[in-house]
């Protein structure tokens, strides 16, 4: 009856739009949900950047078809499924995500979508649920689960605090400082090791 909720970018794979920065050369794209806490502010300034350059869903796909999980993701999560349910609850979008679930062995996932017109391009996004990532978590404990989370970013924050116990993994300093009731972990064996101990305390 023991659950844990994983995000997906910065804690198992990269970050996506860093990744699109750095093969697009435009810089604005590197900022994430590790700079900004207001999770629309951030896609309204995307959404205007993919206009302002022309560039297209297709544009991001290729980019994502060429990454893969971060060291070490994949053999975690499988060990992980072994002695727990998992969830990555990510404010990624379905139309991201296929390729890298491909090679995670395809974990469920909740996430959100884009809305493209018929020309390719990204014109807004539809949130599952507005603040999804603590409302899972608030609805698997609700279902008597005991629910452990991790995650790295200010959008990480709601689903730890509501979590049975809630874990930071390689997070920026500024936002650690900011969540000082939420332990650091550096790494996977780190990780599970405090998920195991949480668990052990139930």
């Amino acid at each position: 009856m023991q659950v844990v909720c994983l995000d997906l970018e910065g804690v198992l794979v990269p970050e996506i739009w860093i990744e699109f920065s750095r093969r697009t050369g435009i810089a604005e794209f590197a900022r994430t949900t590790r700079d900004e806490p207001d999770y629309d502010r951030l896609m309204r300034f995307r959404l205007e950047l993919l206009a302002r350059h022309g560039l297209k869903l297709a544009d991001i796909q290729r980019v994502i078809e060429g990454m893969g999980p971060m060291e070490g993701a994949r053999a975690f999560l499988d060990e992980l499924r072994e002695h727990y349910q998992v969830f990555i609850l990510s404010d990624t979008f379905y139309e991201f995500a296929d390729p890298l679930m491909r090679q995670l062995g395809r974990p469920t996932l909740l996430c959100h979508r884009l809305e493209i017109d018929a020309e390719g391009f990204v014109r807004s996004y539809r949130l599952r649920m507005p603040d999804q990532k603590r409302a899972a978590v608030q609805a698997l404990k609700g279902l008597n689960f005991r629910v452990y989370a991790a995650g790295d970013s200010y959008n990480d924050t709601g689903m730890l605090l509501a979590a049975d116990a809630g874990f930071f993994i390689h997070p920026p300093a500024a936002i650690a400082q900011q969540f000082p009731q939420f332990p650091v972990t550096r790494s996977y064996p780190e990780l599970r090791a405090a998920i195991d101990a949480a668990a052990a305390r139930s």
